[in-house]
């Protein structure tokens, strides 16, 4: 299978939660209604479980381009920007106590982890709802209710941050190599974020120390989720990346480590 996009992606391109019926129209004859049921989906048991939903919909015909976003998917990405922002700024503040006694330093920390951290995570689920979309895949980004209260109770609590935001969720056919390459655009992507970061401290660091912490932050950030999603176990990347090919597998998890290893020893030196 080429790259080049499948032309029956429309049929799944729109969120498949929103409606319960929906027309085809067929481009080589003429139009006709046709009803397709989430049985066609072979993720849709998945999705149910995994959200807690038990009700079956049927997946609505439209034709979008691989940037589309739906209602509801914006409401999830948005969903989960907020848990993380909130769940890191109780690690700025040390956990919720801190935050109590010194709200200003909540606040500060909650916009200063959203400008460095946010686009680490945004990104790097994009990139694979971007690819996942070339291949002429349904794809949509879901977030894990209980993973976000999990998260967001735990930073509140101990002021650590470990959290299960969500993923892209994909159906449709693809290849071994196509199903890889889906799951290596996240960690590509925050290591292309890296790689802006540390351009950005060489040039910019030192001169002022609410940047430096906002580039510290945006380096530790993405190296770390880089290098945790190509760890090759459960559902993350880097399992599906070395089923694919362990070369790319191996050769990107260096990378990733590498990330960390400068940002350790030669970042905190120009910042």
């Amino acid at each position: 299978m080429t790259a080049e996009r499948d032309p029956r992606a429309w049929w799944l391109d729109n969120d498949p939660f929103d409606k319960k019926e929906y027309t085809e129209s067929n481009n080589d004859k003429k139009s006709q209604n046709t009803t397709y049921s989430s049985e066609q989906n072979p993720f849709q048991d998945i999705l149910n479980d995994y959200f807690g939903g038990s009700e079956r919909y049927t997946i609505p015909i439209h034709k979008g381009s691989i940037w589309h976003f739906s209602k509801i998917e914006i409401q999830h990405l948005t969903q989960a920007t907020m848990a993380f922002t909130l769940a890191l700024a109780f690690y700025g503040t040390r956990g919720i106590f801190g935050a109590i006694s010194s709200p200003d330093y909540f606040i500060y920390w909650g916009l200063l982890y959203f400008i460095s951290l946010t686009p680490a995570f945004l990104l790097h689920e994009i990139a694979h709802k971007i690819v996942a979309r070339q291949y002429g895949c349904w794809a949509e980004f879901r977030a894990n209710p209980s993973g976000l209260r999990f998260g967001v109770i735990l930073a509140a609590v101990l002021g650590i941050v470990f959290m299960a935001p969500g993923a892209v969720m994909v159906s449709g056919r693809t290849t071994k190599t196509q199903f890889g390459r889906i799951a290596l655009a996240g960690p590509v992507t925050n290591i292309s974020l890296w790689s802006f970061g540390i351009f950005t401290a060489i040039i910019f660091g030192g001169f002022n120390p609410h940047l430096d912490k906002i580039i510290s932050a945006w380096l530790w950030g993405n190296s770390i989720l880089a290098a945790f999603n190509m760890l090759p176990f459960g559902p993350l990347d880097g399992k599906k990346i070395k089923t694919w090919s362990e070369t790319t597998f191996y050769v990107w998890l260096s990378i990733s480590l590498a990330t960390i290893w400068i940002t350790i020893n030669y970042a905190s030196q120009i910042l």
